[in-house]
């Protein structure tokens, strides 16, 4: 898996096609409250920092998934996107390119 469109030890053979993880989360209300006055009075809001790297593995890990039901091999031009949907829901897509390598 890399952010890089090749491998230096590895010579692609076939492209399997785009793949993705996506993952919906809330911060619940409570917390939310919480995180919204430590916001307020400035500095990193740690539970919204938690909760985006939780987030951020459970798509990856979906992405992978996603890679190995096509037979993938590797995973080139692997990016993150987030979206903020409103009602304190917020989606996190990793997606990337699914690959072969020539044996």
């Amino acid at each position: 898996m890399t952010t890089a469109f090749t491998f230096a030890e590895y010579e692609v053979e076939r492209t399997l096609g785009t793949v993705f993880g996506v993952v919906v989360r809330s911060i619940g209300v409570a917390r939310g409250i919480g995180a919204g006055l430590k916001a307020l009075a400035g500095g990193e809001v740690g539970q919204f920092t938690a909760l985006v790297e939780d987030t951020r593995r459970h798509a990856l890990d979906r992405l992978i998934e996603n890679a190995q039901l096509l037979g993938a091999q590797g995973l080139v031009g692997v990016r993150f996107d987030s979206s903020d949907m409103g009602n304190g829901l917020t989606e996190v897509v990793a997606y990337a390119t699914a690959v072969s390598f020539r044996a």
